[in-house]
């Protein structure tokens, strides 16, 4: 009897999907959706946003008090690219999100969610970002900002970031929670933007 040991093939250009470099050894997937969730999931959503260049879309709820600040912002990215959309429901905001992505008309999408939304939901978001990659300006990236520990269902990886200031110089904990070729893994972070450092935790 022989055996046969298996073979795993590279995946075929056509098909392999376009990365974006946010800062080392994190990466993320173009034309699908990747969750942020811990207290400076905010601060890594820009973060990416500072990484890439076009407009980006941030969706909130009008209800939420703690907007993002322009002056917090120009460290990051500049003010002038973004577009901000404040949905009076629930359900309005997962809507707006995949509107935006299946249009293929900016780079990036943000949306801050009161909680983690369901493996439905999510999988309409990958297939919006799809299909806005294939008839839009280019492959969007989805970024859903979920509190706590997030936990959406199927995303295509999940991040965590909260602060670790010491008292020589600021710094945070970034964790790769969730990604579906690579294992969890955490490293600290320090600098200021341009000039970012991780190190591993």
């Amino acid at each position: 009897m022989s055996v046969h040991n298996p073979v795993h093939l590279p995946r075929p250009a056509h098909l392999r999907r376009p990365m974006l470099d946010v800062l080392g050894e994190m990466a993320l997937a173009r034309a699908r959706a990747h969750e942020f969730c811990g207290p400076a999931r905010q601060m890594l959503a820009l973060m990416v946003a500072g990484a890439m260049p076009g407009e980006v879309f941030w969706i909130a709820p009008r209800w939420q008090r703690d907007a993002l600040n322009p002056d917090g912002m120009a460290a990051f990215a500049e003010p002038g690219r973004f577009t901000f959309l404040a949905p009076q429901r629930d359900a309005d905001l997962l809507w707006s999100l995949e509107e935006v992505l299946r249009s293929g008309a900016v780079p990036l999408a943000v949306v801050e969610l009161p909680s983690p939304p369901g493996m439905t939901a999510v999988r309409r978001l990958h297939l919006a970002a799809e299909t806005g990659a294939a008839e839009g300006t280019g492959a969007p990236l989805g970024l859903l900002l979920t509190p706590g520990d997030g936990g959406a269902p199927g995303i295509e990886t999940r991040w965590q970031m909260a602060q670790a200031h010491r008292p020589d110089a600021p710094g945070w904990l970034l964790s790769r929670r969730r990604a579906r070729t690579l294992p969890p893994k955490a490293w600290r972070l320090t600098g200021r933007p341009g000039r970012w450092r991780l190190t591993p935790a």
